[in-house]
């Protein structure tokens, strides 16, 4: 543990990219395969479920450093990092014990979950004893599920390859399902990332594992420069932008997987979907998205929420919410890898492959037609109304490749601008990380009433962290503390006096929230420093905004 603690401090310390994969390199070359491979999961994006109760940690914490609740929290608000707060408070260890990353995971993190909360205290002391000083930050990281640095999965990916001495690519694919929630890595897992390769993984005939998404990057040049850019809209394929869930669904030796984008398996989920994944032919995977199909359109995705994570699908919630697979791209087939085939031949294959198979649960995303960018702008126009953010343009020439590139060709999302609406700050609380120290989170709200109407209040609606520079939030902290009318644990009420155009991708009914509409993706467009609180937007015009 020491080791992959020492490590964090340095990628958490550094922001050059090149000492960043120094130090990768140089961690994953000294590790044990099994110390690596829980580096990896965890420097990749891995988090294992829930380990314990959160209130249960913060109790033993406070009894363990023999302060009172009060003084506790206001020590949590000032760190703003419960990790970070209890390594500080922790008296020193009586029995401080060397031991490596993976031995803390498996033999003391992971028997944690589901234990007895008497068991688990016991535990806890015991583990605290023998946790030495400079390993108690990354422990309480990896304990309370909120472990994350400054490095992307590309550089664990290119480190890796590195020490493989592998191409990136292929380090991609193997890592594909690497960081799903239900992992045990073992040393055999990190020892398979690195191993040379072999012409057994051009073929993979059996196996369930997914490929490595290929990411579009955004497009937002004025409509008169396309032509420049791009050349003709001939040379491109033309689609929705659909917001729903990404997924790769594999058939392979009788089976099925359906992989999200997150490299969640989430078969079990969506059963339609794998009902309709076993008709097809062994060695296909298909690229689409996962909507709530009815009435011949995609639901919006507070439709989908209803069945994220859902532990029961009843045969209610299946007929009132089912879903499609919207197929765009077909990566395998016939046990062929078809990545490197140009764009437009792939189109080609999965339109064949979708005339030949057919199945409710699984529909083509239109390619969508235009003599002109400017014919297409005009069908553009019509993306809110179905529910869609914008168009897809995919190079034809172009090649399936890995994560966000452009050496292979190019994708790319040209989005709609966002729906936006001028909201006042009415809470605030302490951000994380380097903003812990700063009111950076946000709740907004806007009028119930036109400005004529006697009594009128504010009423929350969204909440936004994203938009500002850091000039712009310390600005906006000092006036929270100036303004602070009450405090509620970690969150401050503060006197009405700053309004944001907040912008938004979607927007829905919701009877979750106060206001009785959810917003999808807030954040801030723009401090409106020019705007008194008394002209900010009511709740009729943000219900305006609905479609139809």
């Amino acid at each position: 543990m020491k080791a992959f603690a020492t490590l964090y401090r340095e990628l958490d310390a550094s922001t050059s990219s090149l000492a960043k994969q120094a130090a990768l390199q140089r961690y994953l070359r000294a590790a044990s395969p099994a110390d690596a491979a829980w580096a990896v999961y965890f420097l990749a994006g891995g988090k294992p479920r829930q380990l314990l109760p959160t209130k249960l940690l913060r109790s033993l914490a406070r009894e363990v450093a023999g302060l009172p609740e009060w003084l506790f929290d206001e020590s949590y608000q000032a760190v703003g990092d419960l990790a970070e707060t209890i390594s500080l408070l922790l008296p020193p260890p009586t029995e401080p014990k060397p031991r490596a990353l993976a031995e803390w995971v498996e033999q003391h993190l992971l028997p944690l979950r589901n234990q007895p909360p008497e068991q688990v205290t016991d535990a806890l002391r015991v583990q605290w004893h023998e946790l030495a000083p400079e390993e108690r930050f990354v422990y309480f990281k990896l304990l309370t599920g909120g472990f994350r640095v400054g490095v992307s999965r590309l550089q664990v990916t290119q480190a890796l390859a590195a020490v493989g001495g592998l191409d990136a690519k292929r380090v991609a694919q193997r890592l594909m399902g690497y960081t799903h929630i239900g992992a045990r890595p073992a040393a055999s897992d990190y020892t398979t990332l690195i191993a040379a390769e072999s012409a057994g993984e051009q073929h993979q005939q059996t196996s369930g594992q997914p490929y490595p998404f290929f990411l579009a990057h955004p497009f937002n040049i004025a409509l008169d420069q396309f032509d420049v850019a791009l050349g003709p809209p001939s040379d491109w394929i033309v689609e929705w932008k659909w917001d729903r869930i990404r997924a790769q669904l594999v058939k392979r030796a009788g089976q099925v997987w359906l992989w999200s984008r997150g490299e969640e398996l989430v078969t079990d989920r969506y059963p339609e979907l794998a009902a309709f994944g076993a008709t097809l032919p062994d060695g296909t995977v298909l690229d689409g998205e996962i909507v709530v199909w009815r009435d011949d359109r995609a639901q919006p995705f507070a439709e989908l929420q209803k069945r994220i994570g859902r532990k029961t699908l009843s045969a209610k919630l299946l007929r009132g919410l089912p879903v499609v697979l919207l197929a765009y791209d077909l990566l395998e087939w016939q046990a062929r890898d078809l990545r490197a085939t140009a764009q437009v031949e792939r189109r080609a294959l999965l339109d064949a492959l979708l005339r030949d198979a057919v199945h409710p649960s699984l529909i083509a995303s239109p390619v969508l037609e235009g003599a002109s960018w400017q014919a297409l702008a005009c069908q553009r126009q019509s993306a809110r109304a179905m529910g869609v953010e914008g168009m897809m343009l995919k190079q034809s020439a172009a090649q399936y490749g890995v994560g966000r590139t452009k050496d292979v060709g190019t994708w790319w999302k040209w989005k709609i601008d966002p729906l936006s609406i001028h909201a006042v700050l009415i809470y605030a609380q302490r951000g994380h990380g380097r903003r812990a120290s700063l009111y950076s989170d946000y709740t907004f709200a806007l009028w119930d009433a036109a400005a004529d109407q006697p009594e009128r209040k504010l009423v929350p609606f969204a909440k936004a962290y994203s938009g500002l520079t850091d000039t712009e939030m310390a600005r906006v902290d000092a006036v929270i503390r100036k303004t602070t009318v009450e405090s509620f644990g970690p969150v401050r009420s503060v006197k009405p006096t700053l309004v944001f155009e907040l912008g938004f991708e979607g927007i829905a009914h919701s009877t979750r929230h106060k206001s009785g509409i959810a917003v999808r993706f807030p954040r801030m467009l723009r401090w409106r420093e020019d705007k008194p609180v008394e002209e900010a937007d009511t709740l009729a015009t943000l219900a305006a905004l609905l479609p139809a």
